[in-house]
């Protein structure tokens, strides 16, 4: 079986950087950070989704990027992913524990789409077979994507949640990071240098 686990990058998500930090450069950490988080995983194939040119030095060598439009739908970027199955990781989650992409993967076996949540709306990842669910049209940056896919399923079991994690969506977000976390050094030096 093949899994895919894809960072999604997207130019708006520079609007998190703080003050005095360059947006442009806060964005590359983060995504490098969290790109980091999932080709570390083990029997997964890591691949950049992005929609910032310029990011494909972050990655390891023999990994797919692919371009995408700035509000291109998910269910397009799912639709251009070879492989199993699939998680989407926000670019915004640059602590995220590993353990919680794992546990996306593991619900597919009695869900078609798993989610995990982000604290304060949208979630931070979600997972599916690949093709994705003809049904579905995810937003991870929909209030209530839980809800939201609910509504679409044709019966709501076939959407499962993992337990959530947050994101960095603006400035003060960068207050949820935990320095006692291990990760997120890009962004941890970022921070730490202003």
């Amino acid at each position: 079986m093949t899994r895919i686990a894809a960072v999604l990058v997207r130019q708006h998500m520079a609007q998190a950087a703080p003050p005095g930090i360059d947006p442009d450069e806060f964005l590359e950490a983060m995504a490098e950070d969290t790109y980091e988080i999932v080709a570390g995983l083990e029997l997964v194939t890591p691949v950049l989704v992005t929609s910032v040119p310029g990011l494909d030095e972050i990655v390891w060598p023999g990994t797919e990027v692919i371009t995408i439009g700035e509000d291109e739908p998910l269910k397009d970027v799912l639709a251009r992913l070879e492989g199993d199955q699939a998680a989407v990781v926000s670019a915004d989650a640059p602590d995220l524990p590993p353990l919680l992409i794992g546990k996306l993967f593991r619900e597919l076996g009695r869900a078609e789409i798993t989610v995990c949540p982000a604290e304060g709306g949208g979630a931070v990842a979600m997972a599916c077979a690949l093709p994705a669910p003809a049904w579905a049209a995810p937003d991870l940056d929909a209030y209530d994507v839980v809800k939201d896919l609910r509504a679409q399923a044709p019966g709501h079991r076939r959407v499962a949640t993992t337990p959530g994690w947050h994101r960095l969506r603006t400035p003060q977000d960068v207050e949820r990071l935990d320095p006692g976390l291990e990760g997120w050094d890009n962004t941890r030096a970022l921070i730490t240098a202003r």
